[in-house]
């Protein structure tokens, strides 16, 4: 993974955020909340400025941060995002509700397996950001991807683990992550196997896999 001082030189030459996103990125480092890494969060703006797309649903809220973010981002975009943990539910509506961007950001609290039917009854969507349990990937992904219009784009977040998936001894790593570990990586190879969508892996962040469908591949329409 890219060292510290070059996360910590570009993250400086990141344009300043609103007063409530700073707020949610100093309440994410006390409490240990999991939100998105800025490097990461710079370069999925910048995928989104370019697919302008009209509604995004997005598996994992946390506290609304990167939902907040991508409503700031993007004027005109519907957010449908879903959260199971009742208190970052709770925290996610006061923040949304705080950036005056409730009626663009609309958080279902439960489980992501069990909200289908309610993300079922909403127009196609255009972008699938999954960002929640990292061992529920592939699940999410073949849930939700039948609603993602014809050319979507699925984005999927901490798809590197901190770097841990490209260890082959995690013997000195806590059970629970070498589980996790190998969880990701069945994911990961699932992805860049997968016959109906291309898959391409950015290593910033904590690793971002961008997939599209094959049949809106350009480069693979020339070979």
């Amino acid at each position: 993974m890219i060292n510290q001082e070059i996360i910590k030189y570009v993250e400086a030459l990141t344009p300043s955020r609103s007063t409530i996103l700073a707020e949610m990125e100093h309440v994410a480092q006390v409490e240990g909340v999991p939100i998105m890494e800025l490097t990461a969060m710079n370069a999925l703006l910048i995928l989104l400025n370019l697919k302008q797309p009209a509604h995004i649903v997005e598996i994992g809220t946390a506290i609304g941060y990167s939902a907040i973010q991508m409503a700031e981002a993007l004027p005109s975009v519907q957010i449908t995002t879903i959260e199971r943990d009742e208190s970052r539910y709770n925290q996610a509506l006061a923040y949304i509700s705080r950036a005056n961007l409730s009626d663009r950001i609309t958080v279902i609290h439960g489980d992501a397996k069990e909200a289908v039917e309610s993300v079922a009854q909403l127009s196609k969507i255009d972008v699938l950001f999954i960002d929640a349990a990292k061992g529920q990937y592939q699940s999410f992904f073949e849930l939700y991807t039948p609603f993602l219009d014809e050319a979507g784009l699925v984005l999927s977040d901490n798809i590197l683990f901190r770097g841990l998936v490209a260890q082959e001894d995690l013997s000195d790593q806590p059970k629970r992550y070498q589980k996790l570990v190998e969880k990701i990586q069945r994911y990961n190879t699932w992805l860049s196997d997968h016959p109906q969508y291309e898959t391409r892996i950015l290593p910033i962040g904590d690793g971002l896999a961008c997939s599209i469908k094959k049949d809106h591949v350009t480069w693979l329409k020339e070979e």
